[in-house]
């Protein structure tokens, strides 16, 4: 439940929140999701949690986060952790959970509402103490996926559960012809 006169912001674990519209097969549009928590109250702040590798040249994510950071979000970035684990695979650790803790904390007293968008358990005890200090939070993940996105705790301790999967239509991004299918479609056309 929303108030059209609440403060809001938007606290988003990106790489949470895009594990989870991965798993109900579609890809958001932030443009989408920023216009429809505007139109649900005061949006202050948008935040966008995300590790990046840095020694790649090129990553995947750059261009999100460049857009992302000149379209209204306040971006929260550092560099990953690259390792190799005991089977010899090349494994990329990220955790933004401190930041991101952080920061809601310190929003806490100039907000009314805070939407959460992850399903990680470690945010439970952030939910609760700013609950304790006035602060709506809301949780935006999935139950729908197998496995569920979402940590049972922390659905549990907000104070409302927004299924993601029911934002779909109103945040979700059309999906992409495959590449091979539009240059047939060229070669047919000619």
């Amino acid at each position: 439940m929303f108030y059209k006169d609440e403060r809001l912001a938007l606290f988003i674990d990106g790489s949470n929140l895009y594990a989870a519209a991965k798993a109900l097969g579609f890809d958001i549009d932030y443009k989408l999701l920023r216009q429809e928590f505007m139109r649900r109250g005061k949006l202050l702040r948008a935040f966008y949690y995300t590790a990046l590798l840095e020694n790649d040249d090129y990553s995947p994510i750059r261009p999100l986060v460049d857009w992302l950071h000149y379209n209204g979000f306040t971006m929260v970035t550092k560099p990953a952790k690259e390792y190799t684990d005991s089977q010899g695979r090349r494994k990329v650790k990220g955790n933004m959970d401190i930041e991101l803790t952080v920061d809601a904390m310190e929003l806490a007293p100039r907000v009314d509402h805070i939407v959460l968008f992850s399903g990680d358990g470690d945010f439970r005890p952030l939910v609760e103490s700013l609950q304790r200090q006035g602060v709506r939070v809301s949780v935006v993940s999935t139950i729908r996926s197998q496995p569920p996105m979402i940590a049972d705790e922390l659905r549990r301790q907000a104070d409302n559960f927004i299924e993601l999967d029911e934002l779909r239509e109103v945040i979700g991004r059309p999906p992409r012809e495959p590449r091979i299918e539009r240059e047939e479609i060229a070669v047919e056309a000619k």
